[in-house]
């Protein structure tokens, strides 16, 4: 990836287990192409929601945004690259199997492992160097939500079985609706070109988040921009607050839908105006150049011989092997 290579310096050129203040922030316009269904558990519950101030003013009003969690989030992207490293035999096994999610069962050598974090029950641990927090939608929930019905009926279609008894799987769903954007900051901390596209494509090849993903949640991930610095940038609500102030002006509240280049153009001149108050060295990409990045990366996973020797390098170069069978 020649344009990647033009910004190595902030980059890790070898992974260390001591932190070394490289950053690496990625905006992204998280644009919701079906209903969805974003809350904590369970069927029933009420999606996740919090009151904030609308946009960043003290006169702000105060409005109730969804929210997307921070591991909602991660944890679609991390099965996403695991999908990748399982179809390349690139997970390692362990004394219970094969390296696996929520088992207390890390082989603690893959690249997930040592990217997004393992803690294992035998006192090994890996701190996650991707950052995370809650998204927020860029609407006021009361504009982008709205409530469904669903039941469960017999085999003949009908709420009535054979017995002439009747269905009680009754009930409703607050969902998202389609079109809405919700904005996000993923910041990685420390990677090396090779972590740093696995973690990238795991974002933009991720496309179903929330509740019930096999029918509903799809979500287009839109890189916005890239910013490299040396600490932390601003929050995710920061973000939100300012391109809804931005998009906003002088009219009451936003439209709904609102076109995805709008608001990729506002949340791009929030990041800028929002860089300001940033004690540190940041390195904004233009829009080009994330194209570029984004299209570079593009031909990567296309060439399947070529990104799996990328993987294999960069599992390498933690100096525990590769697995038997890769």
């Amino acid at each position: 990836m020649n344009t990647l290579n033009r910004y190595a310096d902030h980059l890790l050129q070898s992974y260390s287990n001591s932190p070394r203040g490289k950053y690496v922030s990625l905006l992204i316009v998280r644009r919701v192409e079906s209903e969805a269904i974003f809350r904590t558990e369970g069927s029933g519950e009420p999606l996740n929601k919090e009151f904030v101030h609308a946009g960043g003013n003290a006169d702000s009003p105060v409005v109730q945004r969804v929210v997307i969690s921070k591991r909602k989030q991660t944890a679609v992207e991390r099965r996403t690259g695991r999908e990748l490293l399982r179809r390349f035999d690139l997970l390692f096994a362990t004394k219970d199997g094969v390296c696996s999610l929520n088992t207390n069962n890390p082989c603690e050598k893959c690249m997930d492992c040592m990217i997004y974090g393992y803690a294992a029950g035998g006192g090994g641990a890996q701190r996650s160097r991707i950052i995370t927090d809650d998204a927020f939608s860029l609407h006021p929930a009361q504009l982008i939500t709205d409530t469904k019905m669903f039941n469960a009926p017999f085999d003949n279609s009908t709420p009535y079985s054979e017995q002439g008894k009747r269905m009680t799987g009754l009930g409703s769903d607050e969902y998202v609706r389609p079109e809405s954007l919700f904005l996000d900051i993923e910041t990685m901390r420390d990677l090396t070109p090779g972590e740093f596209r696995y973690a990238l494509g795991n974002v933009l090849r991720s496309t179903r988040y929330g509740a019930i993903s096999s029918r509903i949640g799809k979500v287009r991930n839109l890189l916005v921009g890239i910013a490299f610095s040396d600490c932390e940038l601003f929050s995710n609500l920061e973000l939100t607050q300012q391109s809804y102030d931005l998009l906003r002006g002088g009219n009451a509240d936003l439209d709904f839908p609102l076109h995805d280049t709008t608001a990729v153009q506002a949340v791009r001149d929030a990041a800028q105006a929002l860089r300001k108050r940033v004690l540190g060295q940041v390195t904004m990409l233009d829009a080009d150049t994330v194209s570029s990045i984004v299209a570079e990366l593009g031909d990567l996973y296309g060439n399947e011989e070529t990104l799996r020797n990328d993987l294999r390098e960069t599992i390498l170069s933690y100096g525990r092997g590769l697995p038997n069978n890769a």
